[in-house]
């Protein structure tokens, strides 16, 4: 489980009680109406760890499920943000990707998001926790709702085989940005599969150089080939490797960015991106946000979003740096 760190905006709340809360949200959601700031009070305040203790205290105190309850009361962005909260950060992922997957059509944004951003531990405790919840492995459900090179880089990302080792051999990494060169940028067509190969199972460190080396063969930034030699979702799935190799953090503040600018909101992936990272990293994602587009990601969400669902992710963001 993800414990709060010193890079993330939410911290272990100091007087923590759980039956204090469960008190407090029982009166929140008590009777006709709820209050919904109360709810927030509690649920943004605390972290992960801290809400699993809230949950186990509300059954054994209420006699009911905490979760069933928010669903009963609460609806739309504001039930949604709250019940990923409430889930366990392993769990929240897993059921991310399943819900993308799920029925008519593919969230291909939400895969590629999670399977390039998370260590190879995470995507471990994700493929055990997929085949508990859901009786079938992640891989199945991807092969049966992706298809060629695209399907191809998804199965390779949940299998968590990236080199986790920090060694970097200078004469592989010519060789590597070599034959990714003369798989792209050199000949007609893409060898997608050397693509693959090397961003895919190298250790960061390594790939790094590769980039660098990559741009003295090239004269060519690794991202700007990738954008004219590939398109669509493959495109967008090897351009979030890179970029997470690169600055993880800058690459959740361009999810963030997009997902609020021009017409309509994203709300999903906003949701997903502010309850998985804010005891993480979301502290980061805050400066890069703010150093790509000369505004804060509070001030994005407050003019993007509205009423309790706003109040969250306000308070998911910690603050208007």
């Amino acid at each position: 489980m993800a414990t709060a760190g010193s890079k993330g905006t939410i911290k272990p709340y100091a007087a923590f009680n759980a039956a204090d809360d469960v008190q407090k949200l029982r009166k929140a959601m008590k009777g006709t109406g709820t209050d919904e700031d109360a709810v927030i009070d509690v649920i943004a305040n605390r972290t992960i760890a801290q809400r699993q203790e809230i949950k186990s205290a509300y059954k054994s105190t209420v006699g009911k499920d905490l979760m069933d309850d928010v669903k009963s009361e609460l609806t739309g962005n504001f039930e949604k943000v709250i019940l990923g909260l409430l889930t366990p950060i392993t769990l929240y992922d897993v059921q991310e990707l399943n819900a993308a997957m799920k029925g008519a059509g593919t969230d291909e944004g939400c895969l590629i998001e999670i399977l390039a951003s998370r260590s190879p531990d995470e995507i471990k405790r994700i493929n055990d926790t997929y085949r508990i919840k859901y009786g079938r492995s992640l891989e199945d459900d991807i092969c049966s709702d992706t298809s060629g090179m695209f399907e191809r880089i998804l199965v390779s990302l949940s299998t968590a085989g990236r080199d986790q080792g920090s060694s970097v051999d200078d004469s592989l990494a010519k060789q590597d940005a070599k034959e990714l060169y003369e798989a792209g940028e050199k000949k007609w067509g893409t060898d997608e599969v050397k693509f693959l190969t090397i961003l895919c199972a190298r250790n960061r460190k390594h790939l790094l150089k590769v980039f660098d080396d990559y741009k003295k063969i090239s004269n060519k930034d690794i991202e700007a080939s990738i954008k004219s030699e590939m398109s669509g979702h493959l495109e967008d799935a090897f351009l979030a490797v890179v970029k997470c190799l690169r600055n993880r953090p800058a690459y959740f503040a361009e999810r963030l960015y997009k997902s609020m600018k021009g017409l309509g909101t994203d709300d999903n992936t906003l949701i997903r991106v502010m309850v998985s990272r804010c005891e993480i990293d979301m502290l980061e994602i805050r400066s890069e946000f703010k150093k790509a587009y000369k505004k804060s990601l509070h001030s994005f969400i407050n003019g993007d979003c509205s009423g309790d669902y706003r109040k969250v992710l306000l308070k998911l963001c910690g603050g208007e740096d």
